[in-house]
């Protein structure tokens, strides 16, 4: 059995190490194995790999999956902590800046800190799950039968999917930096004592593994799946996408989008809802049950995206997730999407048909119930319900990794940036004004395309996730502020240069320590309070 030596990679690896062992010490007598030990071999495998399978799905949302419990942090929960610590690093995603803000070291970007637990939950969250992808694809690639053949080419998909999670946030975009350093690569063919000398390969490097992967997982997948929490076709498909709309290959990635939205609409929005994995505009999600809930609770995204649980951060502690008003003031007052958030006066018209308790509408907001909700604070997001009803203490919320409306917007974007603007416009504008504004037009701001595309990305995907990776792979500059009269708490309040060294993770000391290759990223400082106040990113100019 392969021990891997890097430290974060044992933490996977400890949810199967008994069928491992099993294996393992299956000694041959006479250096041969009977027909039976072959055939028990087999049998065992096959149950590491499916352990291993939907080891590898369910860690994705998991509280304290990282810490693996030994003590616990209600921020230690896999891909949806990692998603809000990139929105709370953005321009339009933030929280007060107090002592239950357990995301502020994303605020002030300390969150570079080497010996800072953020950081560290980052980078071990995906290599874990690369772990277990290796180790199924090391299991199944040799096999013929079309169960292990699927797992396969998941496998494949969840490792690209990974290193997308990591290639964005350690080195700049693809089209001006793919011979700089980016991140380690592991697979299943990595020997033993490469991983304590194992370089960061370049963007390019990282990025061929990628679409290897990709290619791969659409070649081998269709589009049947026991629940959307897995990977069929289309998702390997929306993957793609992702990836190159990050390289620039415009053309390739609205087909991709394309092919990934076929089947699904985009949501209706009538109150506060995106909770529930089964919502027909998801097209994969990360699904929480009540046993994950246990686990941890307020390790969860019902904990700290929804303003509705009765047993949160958000309504217990007051520590709401809030819309910049840079951003907010932008969107027109006949966008539905205006109501994801209250305003100034705590009104939502998405509260109207709600209720907590005997708070109906915009009671909801002022409503106070002692170590259970706090008051909403101007701006708050109402835009995250609750899975089993508002004021539910209950926190199973589903979140959304891929949905339909993110496809739409990939497709305009890929087409735009292709030479086909007449009709990224068209798709454009049929998405915004059918479904979020009756009275848009993709002209009506001033922006550019480009901009225009942008705006509504930060707008229909806030709080999930895309808020960095978008201003790393548009190379736009950080813009929070332009006065004082914006709703960021003072340390937070600071703009950043697109090309500003401190954009770049640094590497957590678990793996410095013991990747002697590693030479991690340099240059620039934390942020001051107030600094770059002339910065724009021609959108909430």
């Amino acid at each position: 059995m392969k021990l891997y030596k890097i430290s974060f990679f044992a933490l996977a690896g400890l949810m199967t190490l008994a069928s491992c062992n099993d294996i393992d010490e299956m000694e041959p007598a006479s250096n041969a194995l009977t027909e039976d030990q072959v055939k028990q071999t087999k049998e065992m495998i096959s149950a590491r790999a499916e352990a291993s399978f939907s080891s590898m799905f369910n860690m994705m949302g998991l509280p304290n999956g990282v810490f693996n419990r030994t003590s616990y942090r209600a921020d230690d929960f896999g891909f949806i902590m990692q998603h809000i610590s990139c929105d709370a690093e953005g321009p339009d995603y933030l929280y007060d800046d107090s002592g239950y803000n357990w995301f502020s070291v994303c605020g002030e970007y300390s969150s570079r800190n080497a010996n800072y637990a953020n950081p560290y939950i980052r980078y071990c969250a995906p290599y874990n799950q690369i772990k277990m992808a290796n180790d199924i694809i090391k299991d199944t690639k040799a096999a013929t039968d079309s169960v292990s053949k699927n797992m396969l080419a998941q496998a494949h998909a969840i490792r690209a999917f990974d290193y997308l999670e990591l290639v964005q946030y350690f080195q700049f975009n693809y089209q001006i930096a793919k011979d700089k350093p980016a991140v380690p690569i592991v697979t299943e063919e990595t020997p033993d004592e490469q991983f304590t000398n194992n370089p960061r390969a370049t963007v390019e490097e990282v990025f061929k593994l990628i679409m290897e992967d990709l290619n791969f997982a659409v070649a081998n997948l269709n589009n049947s799946r026991a629940n959307k929490t897995r990977i069929n076709q289309q998702v390997a498909y929306g993957l793609r996408a992702r990836a190159n709309l990050i390289m620039g290959k415009w053309a390739d990635a609205a087909a991709d989008a394309d092919k990934a939205m076929e089947g699904y609409t985009p949501a209706e929005i009538t109150g506060p809802a995106f909770v529930d994995i089964n919502e027909p505009n998801w097209i994969w999600g990360i699904e929480i049950t009540q046993n994950i809930a246990l686990i941890g609770s307020y390790a969860t995204c019902s904990s700290w995206l929804s303003s509705f649980s009765a047993d949160s951060y958000t309504a217990g502690a007051g520590c709401y997730a809030m819309i910049n008003t840079l951003l907010w003031d932008k969107i027109p007052e006949t966008d539905v999407r205006k109501g994801w958030w209250v305003d100034e006066d705590l009104h939502s018209p998405l509260l109207a048909n709600e209720s907590w308790g005997s708070a109906q509408g915009d009671a909801i907001s002022t409503l106070e119930i002692d170590d259970v909700k706090m008051a909403f604070t101007p701006y708050t997001n109402v835009k995250f319900g609750m899975k089993d009803g508002i004021g539910s203490a209950n926190n199973i919320n589903d979140y959304p990794l891929m949905r339909v409306e993110e496809m739409i917007l990939i497709k305009a974007e890929g087409l735009a940036k292709s030479g086909q603007e007449t009709q990224a416009r068209a798709i454009l504008e049929n998405f915004v004004k059918t479904y979020r504004d009756p009275a848009y037009s993709s002209s009506a701001s001033g922006r550019t395309l480009a901009d225009e595309i942008w705006y509504q990305r930060r707008v229909e995907l806030w709080g999930e996730g895309f808020a960095m990776s978008d201003i790393m792979r548009l190379q736009k500059p950080l813009v929070r502020f332009h006065d004082e009269n914006c709703n960021q708490p003072a340390a937070f309040r600071f703009n950043l240069p697109a090309d500003d060294a401190w954009l770049l993770m640094r590497f957590c000391d678990s793996e410095t320590n013991t990747n002697a290759g590693i030479i991690d990223n340099t240059g620039s400082h934390q942020p001051e309070q107030d600094q770059y106040p002339n910065l724009r990113d021609g959108v909430t100019d």
